[in-house]
């Protein structure tokens, strides 16, 4: 009898030892690096959302206007760990904007928080870019590059019907007349005909139309909208004829088509769109001989094609590393 309950007790002991107990995660070396390289753009010095900052301990354990994102010692209690590992185009995702982290990076993120959440007092983050950044700069804003634009007389009364629905179109900044819009909150009661004034507002530079039930027709009233930075189209039923309708968007660089039908015949439809640095096609047709034909007409824009697949362009760039040491061995 003894001897089984002396069996139970290490059987028992073995099952509740860490998983991690053999791999220490090391602030340093596995942690600041992400975020210092996914982070601290949106949640450091100069920028916080959510009154959230990353780039101290103290600010880290302090969490943002809605309380803590780290529990030490409970990963699965901790908001930061529960945004990072969300759905793809989720809009509670950290990052925000950009890929997701990987898996490889959210486990250590889970590891460190399970061990204890272990900061050293004196790693502090900065917003200088490491080492991994500097081989692939973030891109440059493409606001800094637009001019200063007054509404048209046709703007003040398309607003007003917009926000009539209950959508806001405000200014993306103090003293700036670009304004962003966002139907998102909407749903599937936004169709098109509520995003038809769209077309007199010419100073939208962000807009999200992600959910609704818009259909292609929708998009023709984007036509115009040449100031158009930030587009997002996912979870909508848009097809490829649609794409058409965003050739003459020249200063459009950030669009998100995950959960939409299109396929490569779509993509070939956004060769045009010089300015074209972030495209996301989670769950879609586009295949990877799509995305490298549009690559070939857009070199510097990167391509997500899924949760488990990085960005295509990287993936080949770091192949190529690797046939450049094996040439030099």
């Amino acid at each position: 009898m003894k001897k089984s309950v002396l069996i139970a007790s290490a059987l028992a002991g073995f099952v509740s030892w860490p998983s991690f107990a053999d791999t220490k995660v090391d602030f340093v070396k596995d942690i600041q690096p992400i975020l210092q390289n996914s982070c601290i753009k949106c949640h450091g010095p100069e920028k916080q959302k959510g009154g959230l900052r990353l780039d101290s301990k103290a600010a880290a354990l302090k969490g943002g206007k809605d309380g803590e994102v780290i529990s030490p010692s409970h990963a699965d209690k901790s908001d930061l760990y529960r945004r990072i590992t969300l759905e793809p185009g989720s809009d509670d995702i950290m990052p925000s904007k950009g890929d997701p982290l990987t898996k490889a990076q959210t486990d250590l993120i889970r590891d460190w928080i399970n061990q204890g959440a272990v900061w050293p007092d004196d790693a502090a983050i900065t917003a200088t870019k490491t080492p991994e950044t500097t081989e692939a700069p973030a891109p440059v804003s493409i606001f800094d590059k637009m001019p200063a634009i007054k509404p048209t007389a046709a703007e003040p009364g398309a607003i007003a019907k917009i926000e009539a629905l209950g959508v806001a179109v405000r200014p993306i900044a103090m003293n700036m007349n670009w304004r962003e819009a966002n139907f998102h909150g909407l749903g599937t009661n936004v169709t098109d005909a509520a995003v038809a004034p769209l077309k007199d507002i010419v100073t939208v530079v962000d807009l999200n139309l992600a959910g609704t039930k818009i259909t292609d027709a929708a998009l023709q009233n984007l036509k115009g909208l040449t100031n158009l930075v930030d587009l997002h189209l996912e979870h909508t039923k848009i097809t490829d004829a649609a794409l058409a309708n965003l050739k003459g968007l020249a200063n459009l660089s950030y669009l998100n088509l995950f959960d939409t039908p299109i396929s490569d015949k779509g993509l070939a439809e956004l060769k045009g769109l010089k300015n074209l640095q972030r495209l996301y096609v989670w769950q879609t047709k586009v295949t990877e001989d799509g995305v490298k034909d549009l690559q070939k007409a857009l070199p510097n824009v990167q391509v997500s094609r899924g949760w488990e697949n990085e960005p295509l362009a990287m993936k080949e760039k770091d192949e190529k590393k690797e046939e450049t040491k094996e040439e030099k061995k």
